[in-house]
């Protein structure tokens, strides 16, 4: 039974609404490179990925992992089943909390993604404090794993300049949404299907964003996959669809080679 926390929880999660007029541009990866100076005063929100500019019909599934761990085996026996490989966003609570499931994500081949060390308004903490979510999650999960995350996923969406700096500076590359499934509404999965399936934003290079523990998903996300293949789309872990360095952001948050 989910409880009532929980679910108090999870109806934060709100895309934040993206603001016109940004323009960021990165001559190399984040781990060497600072963002644009290049940002005029009347240009001043630095963006997130929300998509991939890109020729290839490939999207990205994400899920977010913060509470349950329930679904877990389902989710990757559905991913196995359909051959598809994702990102899992872990949030550092969870990954103490689930050490074991965390194994088993990173060993059926999936991302691991930078969810903060716990799920904090990142857009009201300093740089130092930001650096210190990244860097406590970064530690739990190599710990577990050996792996050495560079994706990020701010919790409730939630960002500003400052977020957006000190997450590039901290070796990561911020990620967003462009199709949110609306899972951690719970509607139902017919309504989660058609959600995806339907999205006025999907397209090429879009990200979708589930979460590991809503109650329709698992039931919604074979349909969605086959769905998604059906349309021609491959779905790829994010780690593949990112362009990692020589890039610039449009104003929708598009990420875009340059030319």
């Amino acid at each position: 039974m989910i409880s009532f926390l929980h679910k108090q929880k999870k109806t934060l999660l709100i895309c934040a609404s993206i603001l016109c007029g940004v323009c960021l541009v990165f001559s190399a990866p984040p781990t060497t490179a600072l963002v644009s100076s290049m940002v005029s005063a009347t240009q001043t929100r630095q963006l997130p990925i929300y998509c991939v500019d890109t020729p290839k019909k490939q999207i990205s599934i994400s899920f977010d992992a913060a509470w349950g761990a329930d679904d877990t085996d389902e989710l990757l026996r559905i991913l196995e089943e359909n051959n598809v490989k994702t990102t899992f966003f872990l949030c550092g609570y969870w990954v103490e909390d689930y050490p074991e499931e965390v194994q088993k994500i990173a060993d059926a081949g999936h991302d691991l993604g930078n969810h903060s060390a716990t799920h904090p308004h990142m857009n009201q903490l300093s740089a130092e404090q930001i650096a210190a979510e990244l860097a406590s999650c970064h530690a739990s999960v190599k710990e577990i794993t050996g792996i050495d995350m560079d994706l990020f996923r701010p919790p409730f969406g939630e960002y500003n300049d400052t977020v957006i700096s000190t997450v590039y500076a901290e070796g990561y590359y911020p990620i967003q949404w462009d199709v949110d499934s609306l899972d951690w509404k719970e509607y139902g999965v017919e309504s989660e299907i058609n959600q995806v399936l339907n999205h006025e934003h999907l397209g090429n290079g879009s990200i979708i964003l589930f979460h590991n523990d809503a109650q329709y998903t698992p039931a919604a996300l074979d349909t969605i996959i086959k769905g998604l293949q059906a349309d021609g789309y491959e779905i790829v872990p994010l780690s593949e669809l990112i362009h990692r360095d020589d890039f610039k952001m449009d104003h929708e948050g598009r990420q875009i080679l340059n030319s």
